[in-house]
């Protein structure tokens, strides 16, 4: 047989270092990885095992028993953050987290493993206002949102100098509800959760990749909404600037979500499995009905 023939036969010429037997094609018995399987549409997801949002070099302070560190700031997603740095917090640690401007986070530590530090941000929507109109808003909030749990129908208006006890009185606790809306901008709408709001601004967590100096529109739903720009973004946190005063008594007219009783680790924290939450018992979330009590309390000085 001819080298021609032995070729297009794909056979080798024996003791021939080029000519090789050639690989057969289609499906072999017994071997079902053998069996091509067209792909009808184009891979939509990202299936790797991954952090959301892993940053490259990116410094921020921390706030840790009242003095001010500079750490890394490894990623940050999902209510959560990795960082490192050379201070030595411990387990269930108060931190502050401080991203842009105003942009503060309360957190929690949640785990220590070498330099690196897992941080847990608070469930709760934090509430900038006077504790005066905070009371009066949180009340208002749980007469129209959960009706369930009854207030006394003779609560006094407080003095114009009262305020709510302080964390330290408190016993570190707060409040549960989260609340949410949506942001409108280039066509396009986008859930987002509130970390906290003021009638100046807002700091939002959001899937989508903002720009500073975009200007969308923040959609509360029943309490309004309000145009602002984003003078900030560090993974899918954003700060936004209002262009108006924000009436913050208008987010009573929206129902808030409850803080989860146990918590949700972020994808880059799934292998610390503990899954107690330091802001339900260690640092001693209110519940509705204690919320409620200290409410009327407040409200009859």
């Amino acid at each position: 047989m001819n080298i021609r023939s032995r070729i297009s036969r794909g056979r080798a010429l024996d003791g021939s270092p080029v000519v090789q037997e050639k690989a057969s094609k289609g499906v072999k018995p017994g071997a079902l990885d053998s069996v091509p399987v067209a792909r009808e549409v184009s891979r939509t997801a990202n299936t790797r095992v991954q952090d959301r949002h892993r940053l490259a070099e990116q410094q921020v302070k921390v706030t840790h028993k009242r003095s001010d560190h500079l750490v890394q700031l490894i990623n940050l997603s999902g209510g959560g953050a990795m960082i490192a740095g050379d201070f030595a917090p411990l387990l269930w640690d108060k931190v502050k987290l401080h991203l842009g401007e105003d942009g503060v986070l309360d957190c929690a530590v949640r785990w220590l493993k070498g330099d690196r530090i897992g941080l847990e941000f608070a469930h709760e929507t934090r509430l900038d206002c006077s504790a005066d109109k905070q009371a009066h808003l949180l009340r208002e909030v749980i007469a129209n949102s959960f009706p369930d749990v009854a207030f006394e129908a003779d609560a006094a208006k407080p003095a114009a100098d009262a305020a709510l006890p302080s964390d330290e009185h408190r016993g570190e606790r707060r409040h549960p509800l989260i609340w949410s809306g949506e942001l409108h901008y280039d066509f396009q709408t986008t859930p987002v959760r509130l970390r906290n709001i003021s009638e100046r601004g807002a700091q939002i967590e959001c899937d989508r990749i903002l720009a500073v100096g975009a200007e969308p529109l923040l959609d509360l739903g029943e309490a309004g909404s309000v145009f602002g720009t984003i003078t900030w973004t560090v993974g899918d946190q954003a700060g936004l600037s209002f262009h108006t005063p924000f009436d913050m008594t208008m987010l009573a007219k929206a129902k808030p979500q409850l803080a989860p009783a146990r918590w949700e680790a972020p994808e880059y924290l799934k292998q610390e499995r503990s899954a107690n939450s330091p802001w339900a018992n260690e640092w001693g979330r209110m519940s509705l009905g204690e919320l409620k009590d200290e409410l009327e309390s407040f409200l009859k000085r």
